[in-house]
Formats: structure tokens, sequence, C-alpha cells
């Protein structure tokens, strides 16, 4: 599994986690927003007035109202990125990280406007009835250029696996599993069954479900997340300004934390923003599409309001709880996951600062340090080998102990270029447990465990994900059919939802670094043909907007 994970990070690093592609995705935000002049400024009133239906007409053709295409959009936003993304974001860059997270929301406001302005105006009426629309179709229909569309269709595809299905049962499954005790497999049964259930009705039915469940979920989760802010009140104003502090000098070792470059946390930040709210991506567009309205631009001013209700409010509120309370550079006592931890040739003492700067670096990828290969001795859970370093989770790991089946293990495991043998590991033959640092939903319940509900406040992050994370796989769920009926047609998309269900099973009990690696590389492939595409097209998006505010708002 690690060779396997060591790949696609190899993949991620030319493609999502690459400077060049963060800085065309904040570039393109950027550009929109000044040549739009401000649009998320100047038009967020309005937005909201769309919204709650001032301009709609009942004999607009189009499968669902406006606030149902926001509820199924945010539901494909709102979910992992925004409880288990900030905490991977905030563990990875550290406080400034969130900072870019943020700045991918203000400018990917008018990136999210362009790209549903431009979908929905060249949407198109399947047999069925039904709409269809998203980047595909502008680009086969506006740029003529049928190659682009049908990557952008393919790589919706494998998005829709590494954004909608993987990693949100994963998150829910390891938040039920730490809350609860409940196995992965059974959470993946059940809410397996649950997501065919409501797939096979299509857009409709969609809909219906997100429209209720996203302002319930959306308010119970904002709610809880103040009331642990309020009880925490002291820390807050330092906790806000942590994010700005180290914005240009990257974040020093503090804690646990072994650091984080300036430009670590912008990459990371920017990556785990787009996760969270997909501007840019093309896969809201697809939902927008489905709206009653003539009006392309009216439909682009809705989807203004998308990052901002997801990652300028809701975002922010998971970093600040998670800042406030200070667990992101603090280890606490978990089970080791294998594609976490590696082993170090040579032994370095967190307390000597000079070890632990060697080991910053070589984490941060500064420098190489030699790794450990041979066999590990094991007597009565602890390792007693010496001349080595555990890191786990980026954090030198404290009071390991070596677990076989429930009892302490004895013998010994066999190393090779730092990593533990796959075949004990996956099968379940032993696992670790100790003191590390945490990341993604692990991280944000310790933040909600130190509120004002106590222990109590655990259970907010399984019972928000299970809510954000299941809506968002129910959105996928539509995005990649919409795609898989743009290729091949109609009569493929239950074989779509066939393999959609599976892997969304599967996906319950898999390492979770490799679902999060895989998603970031999905993410990207289905992100840049459609900056592409608006950016081509940005002259029509002005042309658009200027022609519908003379209409309509003057």
């Amino acid at each position: 599994m690690q060779e396997f994970n060591a790949l696609l990070s190899l993949i991620d690093s030319y493609i999502g986690g690459a400077q060049w592609f963060v800085m065309l995705l904040l570039g393109t935000g950027l550009f929109f927003t000044i040549y739009l002049r401000f649009p998320q400024i100047r038009f967020f009133r309005h937005a909201i007035h769309v919204l709650i239906g001032r301009y709609d007409k009942k004999d607009h053709i189009g499968d669902t109202s406006h606030f149902q295409a926001l509820s199924t959009a945010l539901s494909g936003t709102v979910g992992t990125g925004n409880i288990a993304g900030v905490a991977l974001a905030i563990h990875l860059g550290g406080p400034s990280a969130l900072f870019w997270m943020l700045m991918t929301a203000v400018f990917g406001m008018t990136t999210k406007m362009a790209e549903v302005t431009l979908s929905h105006k060249y949407r198109e009426q399947m047999k069925d009835g039904t709409i269809s629309g998203g980047p595909m179709h502008y680009m086969k229909n506006r740029l003529h250029m049928p190659w682009l569309a049908t990557i952008f269709a393919v790589a919706t595809i494998f998005s829709s696996f590494g954004t909608g299905s993987l990693p949100q049962i994963n998150s829910i499954s390891n938040a039920v599993f730490s809350a609860f005790g409940i196995a992965h497999y059974i959470t993946g049964i059940v809410l397996s069954i649950l997501l065919a259930l409501i797939i096979i009705g299509g857009i409709k039915r969609i809909a219906l479900v997100s429209e209720k469940l996203v302002p319930f979920m959306a308010i119970i989760y904002i709610i809880g997340a103040i009331s642990v802010l309020l009880f925490n009140y002291e820390n807050l104003i330092p906790a806000f300004l942590s994010i700005f502090t180290n914005i240009f000098s990257g974040t020093a070792v503090t804690g646990g934390f072994l650091g984080a470059t300036v430009m670590w946390a912008f990459n990371r930040g920017v990556n785990r923003g787009l996760f969270s709210n997909e501007a840019g991506q093309g896969s809201a567009p697809i939902a927008h599409a489905a709206a009653r309205t003539e009006e392309p631009v009216a439909e682009g001013m809705v989807a203004l309001l998308e990052p901002f209700i997801d990652t300028i409010v809701i975002c922010s509120l998971t970093g600040l709880v998670i800042l406030s309370f200070g667990v992101w550079n603090h280890k606490y006592e978990n089970q080791f996951q294998q594609t976490d931890l590696f082993i170090i040739a040579r032994t370095y003492d967190e307390n000597i600062p000079e070890d632990q700067a060697v080991v910053s670096d070589y984490v941060l990828g500064k420098i190489d340090l030699p790794l450990y290969n041979g066999e590990l001795m094991v007597e009565n859970g602890n390792i007693i080998s010496s001349g080595i370093t555990l890191v786990h989770a980026r954090s030198f790991a404290e009071d390991v102990r070596v677990n076989q089946a429930g009892t302490l293990y004895s013998g010994t495991i066999t190393v090779k270029e730092g990593q533990l043998d796959p075949g004990m590991i996956t099968s379940g033959q032993i696992t670790l447990t100790g003191k590390s640092l945490l990341h993604s939903a692990p991280l944000s319940t310790e933040a909600f465990k130190k509120g004002f509900f106590g222990d109590w406040g655990q259970y907010i992050i399984p019972l928000s994900l299970l809510l954000f994370a299941f809506t968002t796989s129910i959105a996928w769920s539509y995005y990649g059919s919409r795609a898989v009926i743009y290729l091949w047609g109609l009569k493929y998309v239950k074989w779509f939802n066939v393999i959609y269900v599976i892997t969304y099973f599967l996906a319950s009990f898999m390492d979770t670094t490799i679902v999060w690696t895989f998603s970031g590389i999905t993410v990207a492939l289905m992100t840049l043909p459609n900056l592409i595409g608006i950016l081509l097209l940005h002259k029509e998006v002005r042309s658009s907007i200027k022609e519908y505010t003379r209409k309509i708002l003057h």
C-alpha cells in the first residue's frame, strides 16, 4: 500500500500538488474578480434575491428551483472538506493554510459564477425530458472542442469517485468508529443501501432530499461550532490572528508540529480549499444547469453564494475551533495508519533542538535521511530495537505499542525502506498505537471534545460528517451520471450507479491517506479543462452579465 500511495503522491505532485496548478486556480479567480469588477461584492444582495425566488417564473424549463439547485450543489461541496479537509490543511501547512483556503473562496465566488453561467447557457434537454448541463456542453456547443469536453467528462466520472464516493464514506466510517466503536464495514453497508435507494430516483429525488438535509445540517453544525467557540472565547482572537501571522514566513516548529514552509501552506491551503468549495472544478454547474430559469446569469448569481457559505462560513468555523483549542500541534493517543508511518535508521530525540530540526527538514522535504531496513524486535508490545526513530503523522511517535488481535505482540516485524511489512498490517495481524499528531476527522473530533459539550462534543463530528458527507456522495452520483450520459447515453447510467455504490462500500474500510491522495489527483484532472474553457470564453461571460444587468437590474 505504501508503494501505491507513493506512486499516487508522485502523480499528485505534478498535477494537483504542483505550484503551477494552484497558481492557475487562484489566478483564474483573481482575473475574473478584476475583469468582472468584483461581482462577489456588487451582486451579493441580488444573488440572495434570486435565490429566494423574487424573479421566478413557473413556465421556465428545468427540473429544480434555484434553492433546490443551490442545495444540490452545496450538498456536493459541503462535506468532508469542511471538517476533515480543514483539519488536514492545518495539519500539513499550519494555521496560515486556512488563510489560503479562504482566498480560494473569495476569488472562487467569481469563478463559480462564470462556470455556472456558461454551463446553464449551453445546457441540453434529454430524450427523457430531463435537463443535462455542465462544462462538457459549453465545450462542445460553444467552443466546438468535443475532445476537451470528452476529457472533462471522463475526469468527472473519475472525480465522482475521488471526490464524492471514496473520501466521504471513508471519513464517515472513521468518525463513527472513533465515536461509537461501530465497525467500518457496517457503516459502509447501511449507507450504501440508503445511497442506492436515493440515486435511483434521479435529480428530482436528489434535489428533494438535498433541500431538506442541507439547510438542516448546516444550521446544526454552525450552532454547534459557535457554541464551542463561545465557551473558549478568550482564545478566539489569538486563533483568528494566527491565521494571518505566518502567511509569508511559514509556521515554525511548535509543540508536536514539525513546521511548514510558506509554499507548503499555500499549496495545501489552496488544494484543500478547492476540494471544499469546488470553485473552478466544474462540478456545481452540472447541478445548476437543471434550475428552472431562462436567465443563465441568474443561476450564476445563485452559484456565487456557494463558496461563501461553504468555505468562508463553515470552513472558518471548523478552523477556528481547531486553532482556538490548540489541538493541531498536540499529540493524542491513536491507532497509527500505515501510510502515515515511517522509520528512520537513526535515533533522534524530540527534546534536543538539533535533532528536532533535522527531522523537521526531512518531513518538509529539505533533506534526505536513511530509512530503516531489517527486522524490528518486539517484546510485550514494546519495540526494543535501538537506533531508530518512528515518525507518524509528521510528528515524533511516542509510547508506541504493537498489538496483535487485541493483545501485546512479541516477535519480529520486517521493515523495508522505512515501511512496515504491508502483509502483516493489511491482514490485520498487527496494529501500532501510540501518541502522535492527528489529522482529518479525528483532529476535528478532538477539538470539539474540548469545548462546551465536553466528551459529548465528540459526537458532533461523526453526526455532521454523516449528513455532510452522505449528501456529497448523493450529489456526486448525479454529476458522474451526467458525464456518463454525455459520453455513452442514458442506458449506461444504471451500470455507473451500481459501480458507484459498490466502491462506496469498499472505501469505508480503505486507508485514509491513499483516499485523500487519489482525491487530489481526480480534482485536478477535472479542474484543468474547465479553467481552460471559462478563460477562453471570458468575453462572453462579461457580455452576458452586462446584458442581464441591463434587462433585470435597470
